[in-house]
């Protein structure tokens, strides 16, 4: 299916608007097609964001005349082949002593993890509060992203920006702070 003509000159913020409305509208759909092939909701959720990437990514071949969910679903399953076939892989390895050998090498690195989660901490002390409102609402309430959207008063597709910008400032700061740089 090659792309509409007329599509490709669509703005690129309302073709953003269009693909997140039948993204969200066709999500519950979607995520349930991906829980029923994968044990475990977490990496359900997992393959589900994986798949909104790939059919963002694949967006300007949407036939809009087609129903939506399908097309997302069929996305859905070669995601979640793809999870399967590196479980499978992890398991092989896993079997092979990785398991003990990536214990023994987080151990040897504690000491830096445990420096950057404390660099994390000030550095999420230093957000204004309305940062860290959204980062506690996404990272640790798990709330919808619609959710926090409203709340902050942004569209959707500005909060996930907001959480993009703050993740990169939270990364410099830290990397600042591990090199004993004041922020």
């Amino acid at each position: 299916m090659s792309p509409d003509p007329k599509r490709q000159s669509e703005d690129p913020a309302a073709a953003q608007q269009r693909f997140l409305s039948l993204f969200l509208r066709s999500e519950r759909e979607v995520f349930r097609y991906v829980a029923a092939l994968v044990p475990n909701m977490v990496d359900a959720e997992d393959i589900v964001q994986q798949t909104a990437l790939a059919l963002w990514e694949k967006f300007d071949a949407y036939d809009p005349s087609q129903p939506f969910t399908p097309w997302a679903c069929r996305f859905a399953l070669n995601k979640t082949k793809q999870w399967i076939e590196r479980r499978q892989r992890w398991q092989a390895l896993l079997e092979n002593g990785l398991a003990e050998e990536m214990a023994q090498r987080r151990e040897e690195l504690r000491p830096e993890i445990e420096a950057r989660l404390k660099h994390l901490e000030g550095c999420l002390n230093k957000l204004p509060d309305e940062q860290q409102s959204i980062v506690e609402g996404y990272y640790y309430r798990r709330d919808r992203i619609e959710k926090l959207a409203e709340v902050s008063g942004r569209t959707i597709a500005a909060t996930y920006k907001t959480l993009q910008r703050i993740r990169a400032a939270l990364q410099l700061c830290i990397e600042n702070a591990a090199k004993g740089v004041r922020s």
